[in-house]
Parts: C-alpha cells; sequence; structure tokens
C-alpha cells in the first residue's frame, strides 16, 4: 500500500494495523481532543490560504468547516449526567472517487471523536484529493506525534485481501459511493460488535417556487444563480447532493418567463466563471439527454452551448435519478409542493429550496414524513457538510456511550 499520510514508504496492511494498535505517545486520543484540534485548525489555514482556494474553491469550504469556533460548534454537544462518551476506536473509511474532499469531512468528525483511522484513498483520486494531502503533510510538521501514530490514508489498488484484513480489524467501517461499492464492501465481514455506516447511491433536486422568485430583488435572483451553480457544477454535478432536476413551484404562466430569465444569469454566472467544458463532457451529456428523450421521458430537449442542458420532462414524476453529465437539468412545473410528496424515494437526499418559508419547508418534510429527503436547505448549501449527514449525526455515529450510576 503507498502510504499517502502521514507520507512515507510503502506500508503492508500488517505493519499498518501493528502501528495503530501501539499505544500513542502522551496517551490515547478523547473525544475533542485538543491535540487533534490543534492539527485540524493549523490543516484549515493551508486549505484557506488564497492560492489554495483559488484553485480548488471546494477546499475554502472545508477550510471553513475546519476552523476552530466550527470545531467547537461540533463539539457541543449537551452533556447528560452520568452518561459518558467515548472514541469508537478503530474507524476504516472507503470514501468515492468522484468526490475528491468528500473523505476529509468523515474522516476529521472521527478523528474529532478521538477515533484511530484508516483512510482508503483511490488512485482514481486526483486533483484536490492531492492538495488536501499535500496539505495534510504540511500540517503535520507543527503536529503532535500522536496524530501521525493515530490517523492513517493509504492508497491500493483494489485488492480484497487487504480491505477484508481492515474491515476485520475495524470498530466501525465507513463506506461511500453506491449501492454496488456498498455490497462488494460489505462482502467482508466485521467483527461481531463492528458495525456500517453507509452511504449508497443518492439523488437530490431543486425546487423554486415562482412566487418567492418574483417577490425577490435582481439582486436576490442572481445570488440564488450562483448559488445553484456552485450546487450543481462543483464535482460536476456528480456530487450526491448535486441537484439533477429543476422543480418550479407555483402559477405555470409564472414558469416560462422565470426560467427565461434563471437561464440567461446561468449562463452570465458560467461567463464569469469562465466555465470550460471538455468535449468528452459535452458528448456526454448529448447523448444522456437524447437517452431521457427516446425513453419518452423527455418532450423538448434546450442546449444553451455546451455548459447547460435542458429538458422538459414529460412528467414530473418520471425524473431521471442517474447523473447525466454536468449542467444537465430535467425540469418540470408543480403547482405546488404537496405534488413533489409523492415523487420522493428513500434514496432521496437533498433538496435545495428558493423563495419558500421555513414554514413551507417544514410542512413539506412533515408530509415526507422521513420516505426520504433527508436535507432541505437553500439554494449554494447544497454541498455544505455538517454532522449532520444522510439522516445520520455523524458525530454520535463514531463515539459510544457508557452510562455511570452509583445508586
Amino acid at each position: 500500500m503507498r502510504r499517502r499520510f502521514p507520507a512515507g514508504p510503502d506500508v503492508t496492511v500488517a505493519e499498518l494495523l501493528d502501528g495503530l494498535a501501539a499505544e500513542p505517545v502522551g496517551g490515547p486520543l478523547r473525544v475533542g481532543d485538543e491535540r487533534v484540534v490543534d492539527f485540524l485548525v493549523a490543516f484549515a489555514r493551508k486549505l484557506l490560504a488564497p492560492a489554495t482556494a483559488r484553485r480548488f474553491p471546494e477546499l475554502a469550504s472545508l477550510g471553513f468547516f475546519l476552523r476552530r469556533g466550527e470545531i467547537a460548534k461540533v463539539l457541543a454537544a449537551p452533556e447528560r449526567s452520568g452518561v459518558l462518551r467515548f472514541p469508537r476506536g478503530t474507524v476504516f473509511h472507503v470514501p468515492p472517487a468522484n468526490v475528491d474532499t468528500i473523505f476529509v469531512y468523515s474522516w476529521a468528525l472521527s478523528a474529532l471523536a478521538g477515533n484511530r483511522n484508516v483512510v482508503r484513498i483511490s488512485p482514481r483520486s486526483a486533483g484536490a484529493a492531492s492538495a488536501v494531502v499535500d496539505a495534510l503533510n504540511e500540517a503535520l510538521a507543527t503536529a503532535d506525534p500522536v496524530v501521525a501514530q493515530t490517523q492513517v490514508m493509504v492508497t491500493y489498488d483494489r485488492d480484497d485481501s487487504v480491505t477484508a484484513a481492515l474491515s476485520a480489524a475495524c470498530d466501525l467501517r465507513v463506506i461511500w459511493g453506491g449501492d454496488r461499492a456498498v455490497t462488494e464492501v460489505r462482502k467482508h465481514p466485521l467483527p461481531p460488535h463492528a458495525r456500517d455506516v453507509t452511504f449508497p447511491d443518492r439523488a437530490s433536486f431543486a425546487v423554486l417556487s415562482l412566487d418567492g422568485w418574483a417577490a425577490s430583488s435582481v439582486e436576490q435572483r442572481r445570488d440564488a444563480v450562483v448559488g445553484f451553480y456552485n450546487d450543481s457544477y462543483w464535482f460536476d454535478q456528480a456530487a450526491c447532493a448535486s441537484p439533477r432536476a429543476l422543480f418550479w413551484v407555483g402559477d405555470v404562466e409564472r414558469a416560462e418567463p422565470a426560467r427565461a430569465e434563471f437561464l440567461a444569469l446561468l449562463a452570465e454566472v458560467l461567463a464569469a466563471k469562465g466555465h470550460v467544458v471538455e468535449p468528452a463532457m459535452a458528448v456526454q451529456k448529448r447523448v444522456s439527454a437524447y437517452g431521457v428523450a427516446a425513453d419518452g421521458h423527455a418532450t423538448a430537449i434546450a442546449f444553451e452551448g455546451n455548459a447547460v442542458t435542458t429538458l422538459e420532462l414529460t412528467a414530473a414524476a418520471d425524473v431521471p435519478r442517474e447523473w447525466l453529465g454536468a449542467g444537465t437539468f430535467p425540469m418540470a412545473t408543480l403547482a405546488s409542493l404537496a405534488e413533489f410528496v409523492p415523487m420522493v424515494q428513500r434514496k432521496d437526499q437533498t433538496l435545495s429550496a428558493f423563495g419558500f418559508s421555513q414554514d413551507e419547508l417544514e410542512g413539506l418534510a412533515h408530509s415526507l414524513a422521513g420516505r426520504g429527503i433527508d436535507r432541505i436547505v437553500p439554494f449554494g448549501s447544497a454541498l455544505t457538510f455538517s454532522q449532520l449527514w444522510d439522516g445520520y449525526d455523524l458525530l454520535s455515529e463514531f463515539t459510544r456511550l457508557v452510562t455511570v450510576n452509583a445508586k
């Protein structure tokens, strides 16, 4: 295995596990251990450096998430008398290759919980993932030695024997990357006391209130479109939380002019960002769009250059959940949010919303009653990670409770 963090010579799985099993210098980690907090804060500063943030804007969000004040919020769970929180033990993370930085969020929360961690970084990861690893190794120079002893990131080709050994040694396994990845990794048994936290295939959508759009200012509309751009075009719309369809909610007569204005503003944002579409992606979008139409799910297709493709859905319930290519947006108009409810499936994760009140969105959540949609967020926040993700409270998942009662 290639040792990515801490950087060093290749290592066998036996050597890696022996190193993790050694008693850490300065004592074992605790939940909210300051040695880990200090390291993560130093790491965040490197991500927020202007050169890095300009090259990889998504790393600025990660850096913000790991600032000391934000970490304090994550760790600020109220204490209960006689209930003590401890690390779960050794956590094995299997993140996806298509979203380069997602592994850092779950790893960081697990490290804050005081766990020993092993992260497999896919050989296909590049770009932002490499920048993250470089920043981690740079931050290690001033870190307490316990960080290098307890936190390991490696890259190895698909090797069932390695995955099986790491699975057999862990107390918790975190699997990202879709249904197939979850099923493949689950073939390797865990110890009887251990369990999985899984992040399988998910789909996400955006809803825009036509009344809310009409009532908003030009500046608010532009801000909404910038947020939609960030939600959709970071990670090439492949992130589980990126909207894969846009629903307009309200009076159908308002929909056409609102759509035209929205798409015109999106074109302006794409131009301002200097967004470049690779030829392979342009082809992918056309093939996918024509495929949806050929299957009878779309009545019209429009290509706004190579950057934006829109499809008019035959019916809102015909929304495709698979990835169609960056900047591909099936659309439909709904009379009300109530029409959205029967469309939702358990695999649906994030709903980005603009122009709705808190009461309207809470009402929608009550109507869904947990059947799907784990997050409802404003435009621009779909990819903003938090410890509450996919219906999990991750800090709770990464810790175990011990109750003490002397009476």
